[in-house]
């Protein structure tokens, strides 16, 4: 049924949400003016969404880590998934990529089933993430990471890559794609390093520059300011907005709610593996279920007298347990004190 909808939606004009469509510049604008009115619920349906999610589920032994009833991303947009420690965000990431295998449960992008694709053949079909902990191979260079984000090349076959002219052109066409990248995400001056010489933030920068190496259409971004310089977020800030100026939907995991709030358009918050709600940014941060999940349900509330005179007792219980004893001496008098010299005795030394 999903499938459907998402065909129908890839058919929508512009007044339905097509902002991929947009001129660069207005696409921010486009994709609010597409997601604007919607309801703040869970699995509020989008106007043209590519990724739509149903009913995935992913436990381990008794925990269940993922539960999310429905989830749609809308096309164009650049759509923030946050949550406390533990909600589940980067298991979800993992199934919808092919990196672990839902227990059910079915997702499709732009109306094509994934369920049970590998990991390579989604990121082919142009669905790629990044990590959390960077994937860079460090024992080639930053441009030899880049060529082999290229999808399709012809001398990776055996024989094939015994004939250099059947090979070479494309080659060039992917090394010149890979030099304006990096060029664009200014590590054109660190090309022949080892990838693995290169500072935290910069592995970030690579590692979203090489994604880009398959032209997706929808990019999934694991916690991309983690361990970052701060000298370089707003470098990936600005690639990330750039996203989305050059057509592409971007879902990105993030725990920086100044960071979600400024380049975000829509939000999705998840909390002990489901989606408990759906908004703008403005107004997902207000929400109480949102203040809530972060900081428990009773964070605001005063306590009542008796609620305090109980609390105190308790405080005053453990202290008492938690105290040394202290054995009098056999004279009734008090025993020293550790640590202290016991007193000389009367007549000592006479």
């Amino acid at each position: 049924m999903h499938a459907d909808e998402a065909a129908a939606g890839g058919t929508a004009d512009a007044a339905a949400g097509r902002t991929a469509e947009a001129p660069a510049g207005n696409r921010r604008s486009g994709a609010v003016a597409a997601l604007a009115g919607l309801a703040t619920e869970p699995g509020v349906a989008k106007p043209d969404p590519i990724l739509i999610v149903d009913n995935v589920v992913r436990r381990f032994g008794g925990l269940t880590a993922v539960n999310v009833e429905h989830v749609e991303i809308q096309r164009g947009s650049i759509t923030a998934l946050i949550g406390p420690n533990g909600a589940g965000k980067t298991t979800f990431f993992n199934q919808l990529t092919g990196f672990d295998t839902a227990d059910s449960g079915e997702w499709t992008f732009n109306g094509r089933r994934m369920n049970g694709v590998a990991a390579h053949k989604i990121a082919r079909i142009g669905m790629v993430r990044t990590f959390q902990l960077t994937k860079a191979l460090s024992k080639l260079t930053v441009l030899e990471n880049m060529r082999l984000g290229a999808q399709g090349q012809i001398g990776e076959g055996f024989l094939r890559a015994l004939i250099p002219a059947l090979w070479r052109g494309q080659e060039d066409e992917i090394t010149e794609r890979a030099e304006e990248l990096l060029k664009r995400f200014k590590l054109d001056a660190k090309r022949g390093d080892f990838a693995g010489s290169l500072s935290g933030g910069q592995r970030k920068l690579l590692e979203m520059a090489r994604a880009l190496m398959v032209k997706p259409e929808l990019v999934m971004l694991d916690e991309p300011m983690a361990g970052v310089n701060p000298a370089l977020t707003q470098s990936l800030l600005g690639h990330v907005k750039d996203l989305r100026e050059q057509g592409m939907t971007v879902l990105f995991v993030e725990h920086d709610m100044d960071m979600v709030r400024d380049i975000s358009d829509w939000v999705i918050v998840m909390a002990q593996g489901s989606v408990i709600a759906e908004g703008p940014p403005d107004t997902i941060m207000s929400d109480p279920r949102v203040v809530d999940a972060y900081l428990g349900a009773h964070h605001d509330t005063p306590l009542s007298a008796e609620e305090e005179e109980r609390q105190l007792a308790e405080a005053e219980a453990e202290l008492e347990e938690g105290a040394p004893v202290q054995e009098p001496a056999a004279d009734g008098k008090d025993a020293p004190a550790p640590g202290e010299d016991a007193p000389a005795q009367e007549g000592a030394g006479r």
